[in-house]
């Protein structure tokens, strides 16, 4: 028996005492304002002290050991051959998925993967192939004995990290243990034997390595995501909601659901976005949303009947509900972006992401260097595009990626910054400073941007020629504040500015998604159960676009109004926890409870502890000062941006969106549908963004066309 194995034993008989089979499993329950998804699913930290040490210790050991192993063996080995072996070894593990089923008593489980494991042990070749999914339409199961032994009740027991175990517990730890009798290569004992199974064990273990890199560098506390991710995955594997079915059962209500709307179909849509906004929403009384001016001049707007026109038609959209509809964004993507026949991994893969390159600039001494990525054109001065991403996304944003593809295919040279609602951001500055307030946090943008160009061009011996700043969502908010500081003082020679979905007020955007927020939070019956499914169907519909790429289409989201709430908050809720988790300057290495207090803290909380400083007082102030509004002399006097919006974007009303159009005239390109980003993905998107970058266009720097 290998140490691996010895461990597990060791550890689960130690750990037995605490199994008690006759009771069911209860999750320690948070008195947090907001659920703490890490003891939702894992329960209380008993051994954190002890658990981050070890987690500490595996990422250096995966970093300088394991790492290095998996690169030699992912250069050597083409993608092909590895998904081959995978699929092998996957075959030769049906004993451990046939005990699973067993215990929890599911025959037709059973059946199928005997099904399975024949039809793929001889017309698949020992299972380096999977015919039972292509033509049985026979799709894997994906078991092991820890269900089984979860559907027996015995208790899961506090959660662990070992050394070369980032995540378990003591009933997966005894699912393990049973697990090695049923391994079939333990019997045999040789030499080619001994090679042979570490080729798989590296091969099978080297598929963890693009999910540790996210951990690693994308959340503050790589620690705390890693026990979300994983009690959420035992939670989904152990209540078999990774199941196709639970897929294919929501498309099919989603499906009709929106067939059943349109027969009904009689609310217009500014109605509809107005009615799961406005009319639901409760404002603090110092934000109710800062009024320009009184009216509109009805004659200098695109209205009918006071209704704005919309400039672009989405094409069989099919709308379900705002939030579900801005989750869409998740569809944009670029064909062959990450082609390769080598995996990440290999030295060898060329893809799109892999030339792009990372490099950092100090900003504060003393303090970390700012993280950003580039990629040039052979021509080194050319056109440059500079992006600022979505709210809390950092320098890996798919997003980023899928725009840089974009503007690169175009002839332009990227730079991809974070964004300045993000952790690394905060790190970078002196301390004290939180970011949320655009006035100053455009000002520290400017700055880093004018360093990141200033190094490369530097560097590169060149000097880029028009240069193109867009940005999402926050990103897009803080690009309309750059442009304004621009065209007082011109530092970036920028020509034109892209700001895609803006919050026009910020502070009714944040009351907004903490109305959100809440609706989740407030209704506690299932979350747990809520939340998993889900993830789970988020998870079945990446695999299956990696799986169909050529052939993925997707009209319609399986996710309920409920579940996207779910969803958008999860993610929004953490990017708030990485951010004040680096401001109160917590230790990763440390016991902490500092969980209690982020998890109490909405965005609005945040808004009042961190942003009412720098001569701002009041909420009142800061509302004003914080919106588009107070950059109208901007939008109204020059014409070197653009704005794509859409009519039922939930974090804007329609108040709002009329003040802006009389502000920024044609520079305003409205969507009838899409809610927000929701419209990244369609042709409609991409088509009127490939016509303002345009190379040939000549943008004149602070050109102004005053009305």
């Amino acid at each position: 028996m290998n140490f691996k194995n010895k461990a597990i034993v060791f550890i689960a008989l130690l750990f037995l005492a605490n199994i008690n089979p006759a009771k069911a499993d209860t999750t320690a329950q948070n008195a947090t304002r907001y659920p703490d998804y890490a003891v939702e699913f894992v329960g209380k930290d008993k051994f954190e002290g002890f658990n981050r040490k070890m987690f500490a210790f595996n990422r250096k050991l995966n970093k300088y050991a394991i790492k290095p192993i998996h690169i030699v063996w992912a250069s050597i080995m083409p993608k092909y051959g590895m998904d081959r072996i995978q699929s092998a070894y996957t075959n030769i593990e049906y004993p451990k998925r046939l005990v699973s089923t067993l215990l929890q008593r599911d025959f037709k489980a059973t059946g199928h993967e005997t099904l399975r494991f024949i039809t793929n042990s001889t017309i698949g070749l020992a299972g380096m192939y999977d015919p039972a999914s292509r033509f049985f339409k026979l799709e894997p199961l994906k078991e092991d004995v820890a269900q089984g032994l979860a559907k027996c009740k015995i208790k899961q027991g506090p959660y662990l990290v070992l050394p070369f175990i980032n995540s378990t517990t003591p009933r997966a730890l005894l699912g393990s243990l049973i697990e090695c009798p049923l391994d079939a290569s333990m019997y045999i004992g040789s030499p080619i034997t001994a090679l042979v199974k570490a080729g798989l064990l590296v091969n099978r273990t080297s598929y963890a390595q693009p999910m540790i890199k996210l951990v690693e560098s994308s959340f503050a506390d790589p620690y705390d995501i890693a026990k979300k991710i994983y009690g959420l995955e035992r939670y989904i594997k152990e209540n078999n909601y990774d199941r196709k079915e639970v897929l294919e059962l929501a498309l099919k209500e989603c499906a009709k659901l929106i067939k059943d709307e349109k027969k009904n179909e009689s609310i217009d849509i500014k109605d509809q976005k107005q009615e799961q906004t406005t009319n639901n929403l409760i404002v603090d009384d110092a934000i109710k949303g800062y009024a320009w001016f009184d009216e509109a001049k009805e004659d200098d707007l695109n209205l009918a009947d006071n209704k704005l026109i919309p400039d672009i038609i989405l094409e069989n959209f099919n709308p379900q509900c705002p939030v579900t509809d801005a989750m869409r964004t998740a569809l944009f993507s670029e064909k062959n972006m990450n082609n390769s026949i080598w995996s990440e991994l290999s030295v060898w893969n060329r893809c799109f992401e892999k030339k792009v390159k990372t490099s950092s600039v100090n900003v504060t001494e003393g303090k970390d260097n700012y993280t950003f990525r580039y990629l040039l054109q052979k021509k080194k001065s050319s056109p440059l595009v500079i992006l600022y991403p979505s709210i809390g996304e950092g320098v890996t944003s798919h997003h980023s990626l899928v725009f840089a593809k974009i503007f690169y295919d175009q002839g332009y040279s990227v730079i991809i910054q974070g964004s300045h609602f993000h952790w690394e951001f905060a790190k970078s500055l002196p301390d004290g400073y939180a970011p949320g307030n655009p006035e100053i946090d455009s000002i520290h943008l400017r700055k880093i941007t004018k360093k990141i160009i200033d190094k490369l061009e530097d560097k590169y011996e060149c000097n880029f020629t028009d240069r193109v700043v867009l940005g999402t969502s926050f990103g897009a908010f803080a690009t309309l504040f750059v442009a304004d500081l621009e065209s007082k003082e011109n530092t970036l020679n920028i020509t034109k500015y892209i700001s895609i979905n803006p919050p026009i007020e910020l502070l009714y955007a944040v009351n907004v998604i903490d109305k959100n927020n809440d609706i989740a939070s407030n209704n506690p019956v299932d979350i747990k159960k809520r939340v998993a499914i889900g993830a789970s169907k988020i998870i079945q519909l990446y695999e299956e676009r990696n799986k169909n790429k050529e052939d993925f289409k997707l009209e319609t989201l399986p996710f309920s109004e409920d579940e996207a709430r779910l969803i958008t908050c999860f993610v929004l809720r953490q990017k708030l926890s990485d951010l004040v988790f680096t401001l109160k300057n917590t230790s990763q290495t440390k016991r902490t409870d500092i969980y209690n207090s982020i998890n109490n803290i909405s965005y609005l909380d945040y808004a009042k502890e961190y942003m009412l400083k720098n001569n701002i007082e009041t909420m009142e102030e800061l509302n004003r000062r914080a919106s588009l509004y107070s950059i109208n002399e901007y939008l109204k006097n020059n014409r070197n941006y653009k704005i794509f919006h859409s009519l039922d974007d939930y974090l804007v009303n329609d108040k709002q969106l009329k003040d802006l159009k009389e502000l920024s005239g044609s520079s305003l390109v409205l969507f009838d549908r899409g809610s927000h980003l929701g419209h990244l993905y369609r042709k409609e998107f991409r088509e009127a963004l490939i016509n303002e970058i345009k190379l040939e266009k000549n943008y004149t720097i602070a050109s102004k066309e005053t009305r």
